[in-house]
């Protein structure tokens, strides 16, 4: 687990959540990136990238002390896509598979990605794993092999990975997870306040 990298979007601004950036909101006592970036080290994930843009210095300042490397997305505005590709670039470069992880999931648990990344190597690490509600929709964090990484690279835009992964969909690894909450985002105060 510990040559697999991760790569932590904290670039957006946030707008639906008002005038705080809901990354350094408070969540059960820290800021809710920093809850975050500590379940993804907890998981044995060996490189953690943190992408920043809107909110640079509070988003760096939230996550002081803990082992994650920062790439600063000055084009954060233009959407996900390069905030993906900028992370990707800067991954190590033996890096053989990486989780693509919101910022804003904290109910993810280091369980989940020690049991995607498992998958991974039993599927001869060259597989997209996706991980699904049991009615096969998809949801995050999403680990893709290095043959991905050109591709990810790439990306541009507001979209994401979403459509370089329907062109994976056919043989990607899906794997159904019954405990949809730790698919949960953040995007309003009123979900903070109901977590």
């Amino acid at each position: 687990m510990d040559s697999i990298g991760a790569v932590l979007l904290a670039a957006g601004s946030s707008s639906r959540f008002g005038d705080e950036n809901k990354l350094v909101a408070d969540f059960e006592g820290q800021p809710l990136i920093r809850h975050v970036a500590g379940i993804v080290s907890e998981s044995g994930v060996g490189d953690v990238v943190v992408v920043t843009g809107h909110d640079r210095d509070a988003v760096e300042a939230a996550l002081d002390g803990l082992s994650v490397r920062f790439v600063h997305n000055e084009d954060w505005s233009a959407g996900m896509g390069r905030s993906i590709a900028r992370g990707v670039r800067a991954l190590r470069p033996d890096t053989p598979a990486a989780f693509i992880v919101p910022g804003d999931m904290p109910f993810l648990t280091a369980a989940l990605l020690e049991a995607l990344a498992g998958r991974y190597a039993d599927a001869e690490s060259t597989r997209v794993v996706v991980p699904t509600t049991e009615d096969g929709r998809q949801r995050n964090p999403v680990l893709w092999p290095r043959r991905c990484f050109d591709d990810l690279a790439s990306l541009d835009g507001p979209e994401g990975g979403k459509a370089l992964l329907q062109r994976h969909w056919p043989e990607a690894l899906l794997v159904p997870i019954a405990d949809v909450s730790v698919f949960t985002d953040i995007d309003t105060p009123d979900d903070l306040k109901k977590t």
